[in-house]
């Protein structure tokens, strides 16, 4: 049966494993280094201890002495015994020149031949060895005893190999047991770490971390959605494809601050928020964006995620959707106005009167036709003209009167496809909105509008101008009127303060100019700017003019209540005075 020993899972219990074997490897291969170096040493240390007793015992002038005697054995054996003891050796022999041992720690070793080498000790010279004797394997030194030139004797101390590696194994031991002590301690301190280490990976093996980056990675790149990631310093730890598109940044943003995108002002301070932001809605240079903020905390601030979607189109169809429904409530009334005649007319036939029913009913088909004559002369483009009969009803069921300026004029066609007509509902529309908002309870309430080209440092350019009746815009707020979020009126359900901020956009974005300036007895006049073609500046029919604005107009004409049957407003986002 084949046994499976099951390995640690988590990234982290590897780790811990790898530094125990590592910490375990490294403390035995210095234990084994440091028994072999100091059983080399202690052999060293025994041949030189064994060396100097012997030359000791050599040079003492009482063995000399008591070699000259009948019996040397009784005067060397106690004199061997207490130097042995004394110096820590395990034998001592003293013997003469044929190697009769005269000493002996085994007293009946006395009298037989030594065990080991001894020519070099008969030249004269000390020297040591490693050899197995009566006692074992010993270290020992062997020297001579001289009488002058003459050798008379020699000496032999030595300590067994036993007793060497005795010593070394209590020191491998102490070794050994600091060496525990390393491993326990480097165990432990491994543990913590790599402790706080699977907190941090939530358990996760080296295999679950790379399968969850590339699935990170994967998401990332999938979601449409922008995705912004800053850290704690409001620097950008990452982005991802969307969010590059939605904030229009290019290269490598990884590691810059937040202030350093050439963002909006108004986007980049909602970025730099500590506090979360929902739902909110930003503009940059061509798009309409809702943001979302959150920050990440973990005991500090890390940093904060930033979720981004592109409502452009989103706030284009709502635009239109507010625009259908102030044409429902237009045409609601309008169908009450026209039952109001339709009763009139039938009520004039029962009278008898049939020839003033007819002039009745002339005169108002005479009059829807004369609107649609009128906006159609001075602005034949359909979608302008559809837009312009369209917000006329509206602003009549408010109390505002709109003229469309005598010195209108765009022909059908004049407009280059690089200028779609949803920018300029966008634009006219807005501006419109803004007005009758402004105009609305003022004496005599009424909104101008102005369409036409004209030649302008040599190029065409598409002008619109939309001036009201209303209070006029302080000199001190003619910047900020254009920004996100202003408004001098009352949020309503959908929030306020996008109209001009969607008029600058789109007239920036075809590298045009919005200017606010007073208009003539009261009231604000805007005036948008957008450069046309050449060749579409000298369609004919167009007002290629000298390039001096035109005069104010000196009549207007005035647009009756609703639209000519049959005519419906355009699409156009709605806003509300400077500030919807």
């Amino acid at each position: 049966m084949r046994l499976t020993v099951p390995g640690p899972r988590s990234l982290a219990g590897q780790l811990f494993a790898m530094q125990a074997v590592l910490i375990a490897v490294v403390v035995a291969g210095y234990a084994l280094f440091t028994y072999v170096s100091d059983r080399s040493q202690a052999e060293e240390a025994a041949a030189r201890q064994a060396r100097a007793v012997a030359r000791s015992v050599a040079d003492s002038p009482s063995v000399a002495a008591a070699i000259r005697t009948p019996d040397p054995t009784a005067d060397l054996q106690p004199y061997a015994l207490r130097v042995m003891r004394d110096t820590e050796v395990d034998f001592i022999t003293i013997m003469d020149p044929r190697g009769i041992r005269w000493t002996h720690p085994d007293p009946k070793q006395i009298g037989q031949t030594f065990q080991g080498h001894t020519d070099k000790a008969l030249r004269g010279q000390t020297f040591t060895e490693t050899y197995t004797g009566t006692l074992g394997p010993s270290v020992r030194a062997v020297t001579p005893i001289k009488d002058g030139p003459r050798v008379v004797g020699l000496v032999s101390a030595g300590i067994r190999v036993e007793e060497i590696t005795q010593r070394v194994q209590e020191q491998l031991t102490a070794l050994l047991g600091v060496a525990a002590g390393a491993l326990v301690l480097g165990a432990v301190g491994t543990y913590v770490i790599n402790a706080r280490l699977r907190r941090h990976t939530h358990g996760m093996n080296a295999t679950e971390l790379s399968r969850m980056h590339d699935y990170h990675q994967a998401a990332l790149h999938a979601v449409r959605e922008g995705l912004l990631m800053l850290d704690g310093q409001y620097r950008v730890a990452l982005i991802n494809d969307g969010g590059r598109e939605l904030l229009g940044v290019a290269g490598d943003v990884v590691g810059r601050s937040v202030a350093q995108l050439g963002l909006p002002a108004p986007l980049t301070g909602a970025l730099l928020a500590s506090e979360p932001r929902v739902d909110e809605v930003h503009l940059t240079a061509s798009r309409v964006l809702v943001i979302n903020t959150s920050p990440v905390s973990g005991g500090e601030r890390r940093g904060t995620v930033v979720t981004l979607r592109d409502v452009t189109e989103l706030q284009s169809l709502m635009g239109e959707l507010d625009s259908e429904r102030g044409f429902t409530q237009a045409l609601r009334s309008q169908a009450h106005e026209a039952a109001n005649r339709l009763h009139t007319v039938v009520s004039l036939i029962e009278l008898g009167r049939a020839e003033e029913a007819v002039e009745f009913a002339t005169a108002e088909l005479e009059l829807a036709q004369a609107l649609t004559d009128q906006v159609v002369a001075a602005v034949s483009e359909p979608v302008l003209a559809a837009l312009l009969l369209g917000k006329t009803a509206q602003a009549n069921e408010r109390g505002v009167e709109l003229v469309v300026s005598e010195d209108s004029s765009l022909d059908d066609g004049l407009l280059p496809e690089s200028l779609p007509a949803r920018d300029l509902v966008t634009i006219l529309g807005n501006l419109i909105d803004n007005a009758v908002d402004a105009a609305q309870g003022s004496v005599r309430a009424r909104v101008t509008v102005a369409a036409y080209t004209e030649t302008a440092g040599g190029r065409p350019e598409l002008v619109m101008r939309v001036s009201d009746t209303g209070p006029g815009v302080d000199p001190e707020h003619a910047e900020a009127v254009f920004q996100r979020g202003f408004t001098t009126k009352p949020a309503g359900p959908g929030g306020r303060g996008l109209g001009l901020a969607l008029v600058r956009q789109a007239a920036h974005r075809h590298g045009g100019t919005l200017a606010v300036t007073g208009a003539d007895g009261g009231g604000a006049q805007f005036e948008v700017r957008l450069p046309l073609s050449r060749a579409a500046g000298a369609t004919p029919g167009g007002l290629a003019r000298d390039g001096s604005a035109p005069a104010e107009p000196a009549a207007a004409l005035p647009l009756p209540a609703g639209p000519a049957p049959g005519t419906s407003g355009g699409p156009t986002s709605k806003a509300s005075g400077g500030d919807a």
